[in-house]
């Protein structure tokens, strides 16, 4: 894993709460993680992977 990823959150997230999912680019995948646990499991995919799951949620 990248040593220090660039973990973002949406721009659509409350800037007062941690309720959100946060998004990085480690080494060729996308990881995803909890804000709320920062320093928890981390769910890694790659891009299409990523691309199908949005497209699911969007549904």
């Amino acid at each position: 894993m990248t040593p220090h990823p660039a973990w973002r959150k949406s721009s659509h997230s409350s800037s007062q709460g941690d309720d959100c999912v946060e998004l990085a680019g480690l080494n060729g995948v996308i990881g995803l993680r909890d804000s709320k646990d920062p320093d928890g499991p981390k769910l890694l995919m790659d891009a299409d992977e990523f691309t199908a799951l949005v497209a699911a949620l969007k549904r």
